[in-house]
């Protein structure tokens, strides 16, 4: 391989990474919590009806160990009810 060759290369994927770099948009999670204690992962704010009882916190917080919350996974919009994802 010529040297210049190698150069090009090299400049087209650095090139390649600065452009993904540039477009990568940062991550916002936010943490949602019920009345019972069930929490999860949310991407979005999203505007729970209060009698849902569903509380969103920054994807900072953090429960006391006092607390009793349990990490409850689910992909999509909805929330816990009683054990059950209720989707919307």
């Amino acid at each position: 391989m010529s040297k210049k060759l190698l150069v090009q290369s090299a400049f087209a994927a650095l090139l390649g990474a600065g452009v993904i770099v540039a477009t990568a948009t940062p991550a916002s999670a936010y943490i949602a919590c019920n009345r019972h204690g069930d929490c999860w992962h949310v991407n979005e704010r999203y505007a729970y009806r209060p009698t849902w009882g569903v509380v969103v916190h920054d994807d900072h917080w953090r429960w006391r160990h006092r607390d009793h919350y349990r990490w409850r996974e689910h992909a999509g919009r909805g929330y816990w009810r009683g054990g059950v994802w209720v989707t919307f």
